[in-house]
């Protein structure tokens, strides 16, 4: 592996940046805090074999003892995977996680940031994090909308959590000139609904459009990120019937509970997934598989100048 004092990139994935041949990112959440044990550990692999089955190089990020590594081994997964005390880091996590040697699982904001300094130029994940329900009175947003506001990179992604508001999510993301793309749809996906209830403007309809436009991006120093929003599979949504049952049964759980701040997400996500007896996550990890193909796809295509 390749050193520098506070990051790692894998060697694999080193040689291929230089190489200019196609590296897709990949968040680390996903496998402290989003799945449970084992699907996490077994999630993570398939997720790298995906990218790797579509022409590409993946490159999992996180911080492993105070250092950032691009591209993970298998054990370091494992690691990951089986660990209790990871700290789930967003972008204002990291220089306290690496000035105290600490481990953490990169949130989209990070492993957007991280990838883009290390040149990785495509990252997938699930859905997008975004304005909360009731931000209205408590500010609630999420650090993603910012950091794709000024990170020059594709993140193909099944649109915003559906826990979210939608409506705010999308006005946000038009207020920070980040450019969203629907893929093969003209509505905003609703990460495990294939419909989030919201209009797109712009619709594409192959990984080499997305390309094109990420390169006219550059062209015009455009340093917001091009989102594409790619519904997940029918057959694999969740049922949307169930969706809203659970979801304002969690909402009024965490209302009474005092969730609030970065807790909240995780508390919905976990009583979403309870609730639907684990359709929720299945719905999950269908979408972000779908969304790790099409960012092979697409960073194939960039590659290809």
């Amino acid at each position: 592996m390749s050193a520098a004092p506070e990051q790692v990139v894998a060697d694999e994935v080193a040689a291929a940046l230089a190489a200019g041949r196609p590296v897709v990112a990949l968040e680390s959440t996903i496998i402290t805090h989003g799945l449970p044990r084992p699907r996490n550990l077994a999630v993570a692999r398939d997720l790298e074999a995906t990218v790797r089955s579509g022409g590409a190089v993946p490159a999992t990020i996180a911080v492993l003892d105070g250092r950032v590594h691009v591209g993970l081994t298998d054990a370091e997964l494992a690691r990951l995977a089986a660990a209790d005390d990871v700290a789930k880091a967003s972008v204002r996590d990291l220089p306290v996680l690496l000035a105290r040697g600490a481990d953490g699982a990169t949130t989209v904001a990070a492993t957007a940031h991280l990838a883009r300094r290390a040149g990785v130029r495509v990252f997938a994940t699930g859905g997008l994090g975004g304005v909360h329900r009731g931000a209205a009175a408590t500010f609630d947003e999420s650090a993603d909308l910012p950091a794709l506001a000024r990170t020059p990179i594709v993140v193909v992604c099944a649109g915003v959590k559906s826990i979210l508001d939608g409506a705010a999510t999308l006005e946000r993301l038009e207020t920070l000139g980040v450019p969203l793309l629907g893929f093969r749809t003209r509505r905003l996906p609703g990460f495990t609904q294939v419909d989030g209830g919201q209009d797109l403007t712009w619709r594409v309809e192959d990984a080499a459009e997305v390309a094109a436009v990420r390169r006219r991006a550059d062209d015009l120093g455009v340093t917001a990120a091009v989102v594409v929003a790619r519904p997940v599979d029918a057959d694999a949504a969740l049922d949307p019937a169930l969706h809203d049952r659970v979801l304002a049964e969690a909402l009024a759980a965490a209302e009474a509970g005092g969730v609030t701040g970065k807790d909240v997400t995780p508390f919905l996500l976990d009583a979403m997934q309870r609730g639907t007896g684990g359709a929720s996550l299945e719905a999950n990890v269908a979408a972000v598989t779908g969304n790790t193909a099409l960012a092979a796809e697409v960073a194939v295509a960039l590659a290809a100048g």
